[in-house]
């Protein structure tokens, strides 16, 4: 069988808490820019994470990656950490960070990259904050 790249996505889930606000502007203008998501009381979403690992299978187990680890990876750096919790006050490694959904996006592309497993890379990250708005980030 000859050898191909191919591409596998593991989908996951959490719920958090943000708010759109910079600080350094006066509260009208943070309500013209960030709308709905300056609001001082928080608002929330049901995020749907999307992980794309791209390598050769290896003969042996036809897997580009094991998706069990993959899943143990992207739950223990992201999910655990993020899952029912308030973005801009109870994540150490989203303080001081803007946290819109271009911004953690590359956050968790950074965690996840240095803990896959040998023979598979990154491809995409695709972050759903509603089934309207979602971001794609390829490592760029």
């Amino acid at each position: 069988m000859r050898k191909h790249i191919t591409y596998i996505t593991r989908k996951e889930h959490f719920n958090a808490a943000h708010k759109l606000y910079n600080p350094s502007w006066s509260e009208e203008k943070n309500n013209d820019v960030f709308g709905k998501c300056a609001n001082k009381y928080w608002h929330g979403h049901n995020f749907d994470l999307y992980v794309t690992v791209k390598g050769i299978a290896n003969p042996e187990t036809g897997f580009v990656v094991d998706l069990k680890k993959l899943k143990t990876i992207i739950r223990s750096q992201i999910t655990e950490e993020l899952d029912h919790k308030n973005l801009n006050e109870d994540v150490p490694f989203l303080k001081g960070i803007m946290p819109s959904i271009e911004n953690i996006i590359v956050i968790i592309w950074d965690r996840l990259e240095p803990h896959l497993p040998e023979g598979c890379s990154l491809h995409k990250i695709t972050l759903y904050e509603t089934p309207n708005n979602f971001v794609e980030y390829y490592g760029e």
